[in-house]
């Protein structure tokens, strides 16, 4: 008989911890969705205008620095440089928090999830660590609701359109393009089709993606107005993208947001969406019927997010192949983080030596330097794609040092095994918690084994 807490709390949730309640089937992670986000109000980011003025203080502190070369003006810049990473480091610390305390383990990792579908990295200095004010404003608001309005904001984002330069696309034809010679920049339009909508296999050409990125000239992100549309950098015209006219010689943005919700609900939109949450939750194979039942799932609702989960929890497929995917390196840090017992407090009082030493050195030696993808795609879905040397090297190390220097105290690994895991233990693992020669060499092969880091 199939034990549904051990794939809610594992599979579909952020792992055990101890009295942490569990949910007992796919109804009870359904209806985690629907209850308040309280780990977002525990935890909270700043938000965009919050970062956008302590970014344009830095700026100005940094002109002012070059230009006076006074004590003064180098003090000034130094105070802001402090506050930019403190910030950065709070909000850091306060979006790995949610998913280690949050209590609703399936929205944490959905929020992880369509944050890397919709990826995003800070490109500058001013704009690093934006990426949690990203994922709270436009992301885990919209995790629940129709997907062509998270697909609007995510792709509408400042933190967006400065990843994907979009502010440098300009109108061939558009006045300021004729005047500066300046032209487009495809790539939030290719991304768009590729990756966050159609699919690399989508019904597109490049036709499509040259028309759709004409249709978003115009459209910018900026440190002093957030969303900014600019008519003069915008090209004229109509534009057909699938088959479809949008706009004319008066651009605007609703223009834009009507070509995001028609992607939004495009059946190999339906189909790619479908795919890749069972892809990310399921096995790297999964069942072409489970596909079939999500995808009709989301073409019946107009992409209606909830529905798509349920599709996907109620299939029987849902249930089997326990283990068939291995945790990402931040989703094995925050839930042994989960299992040890580690209290807020001592997560979010960390000072910086601490959390590059325990947090996120050991991402990036696992080859997932926190909200740093290498590139629009985000991190690799394979099973596979974590089993690397340096990745599993990585991850010994880290189990067999940091339970330590996160926990004072000693735990039992007898008792732990027990925790961490639940009913999936295995022999082996039951065995080396046993066996140890040290309490705290327990824990670490407990952390290290193939049954704490799959899923």
């Amino acid at each position: 008989m199939i034990q549904k807490p051990n794939y809610t709390a594992i599979r579909f949730g952020m792992g055990f911890a101890p009295d942490a309640p569990v949910a007992r089937d796919e109804n009870a992670l359904l209806e985690q969705l629907r209850l308040p986000d309280y780990a977002a109000d525990m935890f909270p980011v700043t938000g965009f205008r919050g970062r956008a003025e302590l970014a344009l203080a830095f700026v100005q502190a940094r002109l002012n620095n070059r230009a006076q070369k006074t004590a003064a003006a180098k003090e000034r810049f130094q105070e802001t440089v402090k506050s930019l990473r403190n910030v950065r480091q709070n909000d850091q610390l306060n979006t790995m928090a949610r998913s280690i305390y949050g209590a609703h383990g399936f929205r944490e990792r959905l929020v992880m999830f369509w944050a890397d579908h919709f990826t995003t990295r800070a490109k500058r200095t001013v704009t690093e660590g934006m990426v949690s004010t990203y994922i709270n404003e436009a992301i885990r608001p919209n995790i629940t609701g129709n997907f062509g309005d998270l697909v609007q904001a995510a792709i509408l984002h400042p933190v967006m359109l400065d990843y994907l330069d979009q502010s440098a696309s300009v109108g061939p034809n558009s006045d300021f393009g004729k005047t500066k010679r300046r032209g487009l920049n495809e790539n939030l339009a290719r991304e768009l089709l590729e990756l966050h909508t159609l699919g690399v296999d989508g019904a597109y050409t490049q036709i499509d993606v040259r028309q759709l990125a004409e249709l978003l000239t115009g459209v910018a992100g900026s440190l002093k107005t957030n969303l900014n549309f600019n008519r003069r950098r915008a090209e004229p015209g109509a534009e057909t993208v699938l088959g479809k006219s949008y706009g004319g010689w008066k651009p605007k943005i609703g223009d834009i947001t009507a070509v995001l919700q028609d992607l939004a609900v495009h059946p190999d939109t339906a189909n790619h969406i479908a795919r890749k949450l069972a892809v990310h939750f399921i096995t790297d194979d999964p069942d072409p019927d489970m596909i079939a039942k999500m995808t009709r799932a989301f073409s019946d609702t107009g992409g209606n997010l909830m529905a798509v989960y349920q599709a996907m929890l109620t299939h029987d497929r849902a249930w089997l192949d326990f283990g068939a995917k291995v945790k990402r390196p931040d989703e094995y840090i925050f839930s042994a983080i989960r299992a040890l017992d580690v209290r807020p407090e001592t997560l979010l009082g960390m000072n910086r030596k601490n959390i590059s030493r325990l947090l996120l050195g050991p991402m990036a030696l696992m080859d997932q330097p926190f909200q740093q993808p290498r590139g629009p795609d985000g991190w690799p879905e394979k099973a596979g794609a974590w089993l690397a040397p340096q990745s599993l090297a990585g991850r010994i190390q880290w189990a067999m040092a940091a339970p330590r220097a996160f926990r004072r105290s000693n735990l039992d690994p007898r008792e732990f095994v027990k925790t961490a895991l639940g009913d999936v233990a295995g022999k082996s693992v039951l065995f080396a918690a046993q066996a140890a020669e040290s309490k705290w060499e327990g824990i670490g092969l407990i952390l290290a084994s193939p049954d704490f880091n799959r899923r």
